[in-house]
């Protein structure tokens, strides 16, 4: 298996932040993909069916995730995950993101490309698919967008410095009362101001955690701007439903 993140191509940057590629997955038992909250809407396609929430399917999009899930593939796959900018969604497919909060979608529901699919199915490459993805993505650039200056500036304010006293720096930036931005932000993004900045804060902590770069959980508390150790434990187990030390130990079994 080879896991790898590639940058996305000028043509869609300006959507699309991310692109994750898991190669010749090798199944001898089921994989599961734990799916946990990440700030970022995602599209993703694997070879092989996956399920979810007792579904299954090849090609998924997901809004912004807060419950802990995971995604069972029983097959050799490769999967293919492209993790868009938080106004995408509205502007790409038209969907207030408030439908698909916690609730993915069979993006063959969705998408009025049929072909999709089957094209990605198709494709020999994992070149080949990421080109079928950028030139469908690219097919839905909005070709005269409404100015989203103010959302677009606040997401970038949140992802960069997901502090507790972000939010009131961002209102008084903007000229707006709380309740406008709120409304403002849970129409273009799925979530509200608050929760979009916990999932950064807990995403920035979930990387330092993978890292290994900390000495003690408090490390990681403090660096994070949580209040305490206990803090950050009761943070990661509503976006996990674990403990920091128990994912830990996943990394060390099996």
């Amino acid at each position: 298996m080879n896991v790898s993140y590639k940058k996305p191509a000028d043509k869609v940057s300006e959507y699309v932040q991310d692109i994750l590629v898991i190669e010749d997955c090798q199944v001898a038992v089921p994989f599961c993909l734990p799916l946990f909250a990440n700030g970022t809407l995602t599209l993703l396609f694997h070879t092989a069916q996956g399920q979810l929430k007792g579904n299954s399917g090849y090609l998924t999009l997901f809004g912004q995730t807060i419950l802990p899930d995971k995604l069972q593939i029983k097959d050799n796959f490769t999967l293919v995950a492209y993790f868009l900018k938080p106004l995408s969604l509205i502007s790409l497919f038209g969907i207030s993101p408030n439908e698909l909060t916690d609730k993915p979608i069979d993006f063959n529901l969705l998408s009025k490309r049929a072909d999709l699919q089957e094209q990605l199915l198709n494709s020999d490459t994992v070149g080949e698919m990421i080109s079928v993805l950028d030139n469908y993505v690219f097919s839905l650039t909005p070709k005269n967008n409404k100015d989203k200056s103010l959302i677009t500036y606040a997401a970038k304010r949140i992802f960069n410095s997901p502090t507790s006293h972000i939010l009131s720096e961002i209102q008084k930036d903007i000229c707006v009362s709380e309740r406008t931005f709120q409304r403002m932000f849970e129409k273009n993004i799925g979530v509200s101001p608050n929760q979009f900045r916990k999932i950064h804060q807990f995403s920035k902590a979930f990387r330092q955690l993978n890292s290994r770069q900390f000495q003690n959980l408090s490390d990681i508390a403090y660096d994070n701007g949580y209040a305490d150790q206990s803090h950050y434990i009761r943070v990661f187990k509503e976006f996990t439903a674990i403990t920091p030390k128990e994912y830990l130990l996943l990394g060390t079994t099996g």
